[in-house]
């Protein structure tokens, strides 16, 4: 942008109060862990891409400046390269003894048309181990050559602009992803969603902020209108709207990525570890006639209609002598107050006779078992009424109509881990619990799905308050409430320029025409 020689005095002073005020011209901020962010031109790095163990085909991935010396020594190619992302057949080779390692495909991706924009080969071999180790030690004979760090071809896709970081976060959950919706979650991140509606609320406060800055600094000369303030105004409350709503989403995205924590409570010998073994239909828990033959969690992952689960049992709530038992109860009540969702699971024979008073005695085992109010009035409780096959049918009929009549109840269902009996209806209730409990990742708006996320947005939403209490007594601190808002957002999408403020101040206020 060429700038009047008359306003260059103007153009210095902008440049020098942002950067002193941002701490540099450009910041970029990661939170990746290992080597430093400046790689040099120079390295070209390789590694397996495709999952350890032997398999059919096992892909090896090199980028970097010198991925097309390595394709052309491990292929034979004397002369020009291949087309660009087509695939050929060729026998690899070791460049050192000439000698053929294996016969496989061949795909050559020039820069900046690759996955970390770098020149970048793909070998696709057969997966035994063997010919795995022989490919990537000759990979290794060649010059400027070396094996990848974890995640370094990720990383350099970062760097490279081809990925934001949560695009990089969504890859590594949907390579994680163990069910459907975890899936579609992580699909949804790493197409870019989630990111640019960060990147949205980026460039809006770098708006605000370039507009309170110009204010500060050029108001005095009459270059400013008095209306801009008022526009920052509303913009931020606009954006603190948003991010609280955005806040506000009860751990949805976080429970589907790291699953839902359900865990199986009630009274001994009422049937909640035969409830574990049935759902995950294995022997995992012991299960005996003997009370209190579970003294500690014990845990099995599960997929609920598509949604992740960690079921837990624990021992039975009561009251003993047994040090080791007692340690199982305070191990069991500290698991429900961490729980997401309780099973109170309740031996129906110990029901009370008269069927009308079995909802008071329903509701007194759940102030019992579940710690606080919060707990009792929330979503967060089924009532399991195992040993169905205990009753007799006509037991069963004025049972369900009592319960049906009775008020504040959570779900019931009545089952029977012997016979399955009833178990069915109850899978049905807990899905849509665990559905309602981590939402519908492609229906509903981009949720957040790591814990670093809602940190930096709970320090954005701060700072932001920071300009709203200093509006009208301090507009430098208020500036810097914006900045540092800023600053927080930018640790999640991975950069903050100074630069892109600048470029606001004058664009939208033509200063220096």
């Amino acid at each position: 942008m060429m700038i009047p020689s008359a306003c260059k005095g103007i153009w210095r002073a902008a440049v020098q109060t942002l950067r002193t005020r941002s701490s540099g011209p450009c910041r970029v901020l990661s939170t990746f862990d290992g080597p430093a962010a400046g790689l040099t031109d120079a390295e070209t790095i390789f590694a397996l891409s495709s999952g350890h163990g032997r398999c059919g085909v096992a892909v090896v991935r090199v980028s970097g400046p010198a991925s097309a010396t390595a394709l052309k020594c491990m292929a034979g190619l004397t002369h020009s390269l291949p087309p660009p992302r087509t695939a050929l057949l060729r026998s690899i080779t070791d460049p050192q003894s000439k000698e053929v390692l294996d016969r496989g495909l061949i795909l050559w991706f020039p820069a900046p048309h690759s996955f970390t924009g770098e020149d970048s080969v793909e070998f696709h071999i057969h997966g035994g181990p063997a010919v795995i180790t022989a490919v990537l030690q000759a990979l290794g004979s060649v010059p400027g050559m070396r094996p990848a760090e974890a995640g370094e071809f990720t990383r350099r896709a970062f760097q490279a602009g081809k990925l934001g970081l949560t695009e990089v976060e969504g890859l590594g959950d949907l390579i994680h992803a163990e069910t459907e919706a975890q899936r579609r979650q992580a699909l949804r991140q790493m197409s870019g969603e989630l990111g640019r509606l960060y990147q949205d609320w980026s460039h809006r406060l770098k708006r605000c902020l370039a507009h309170v800055e110009a204010f500060i600094d050029f108001s005095e000369d009459e270059l400013i209108e008095d209306g801009v303030l008022n526009q920052v105004d509303r913009s931020v409350c606009d954006l603190q709207a948003e991010m609280e709503r955005h806040l506000k989403d009860e751990r949805r995205g976080e429970r589907l990525r790291s699953g839902v924590q359900v865990v199986i409570a009630g009274a001994t010998n009422a049937g909640k570890s035969s409830l574990l073994n049935t759902l995950c239909q294995r022997p995992a828990a012991i299960v005996s006639s003997i009370a209190g033959t579970t003294r500690d969690v014990v845990e099995t992952a599960l997929d609920i209609g598509g949604f992740p689960v960690m079921l837990s049992d624990t021992a039975g709530l009561r009251d003993s002598p047994d040090l080791v038992e007692r340690e199982g109860v305070r191990r069991a009540r500290e698991r429900v107050e961490q729980a997401d969702l309780t099973l109170l699971v309740i031996d129906s024979s110990h029901l009370p006779a008269d069927a009308r008073k079995s909802a008071a005695f329903l509701q007194e085992n759940l102030e019992a078992v579940l710690p606080t109010q919060e707990h009792l009035e929330s979503d967060r409780c089924l009532l399991v009424l195992n040993k169905a096959d205990l009753l007799s049918e006509d037991q069963r009929k004025v049972l369900d109509l009592e319960l049906r009549r009775a008020p504040g109840l959570p779900p019931v269902s009545l089952i029977s881990c012997h016979s399955h009996e009833g178990l069915q209806d109850f899978l049905t209730v807990l899905h849509s619990r665990v559905k309602t409990l981590c939402g519908d990742p492609l229906s509903d708006a981009p949720t957040l799905t790591q814990a670093r996320h809602r940190a930096h947005l709970q320090q954005c939403y701060t700072a932001l308050a920071q300009y709203q209490r200093f509006r009208d007594t301090d507009l430098a601190l208020a500036a810097e409430g914006v900045r540092l808002a800023l600053t927080s957002l930018g640790r999640i999408t991975g950069r903050v320029g100074a630069e892109e403020i600048l470029d606001i101040i004058f664009k939208d206020f033509c200063i220096g025409k």
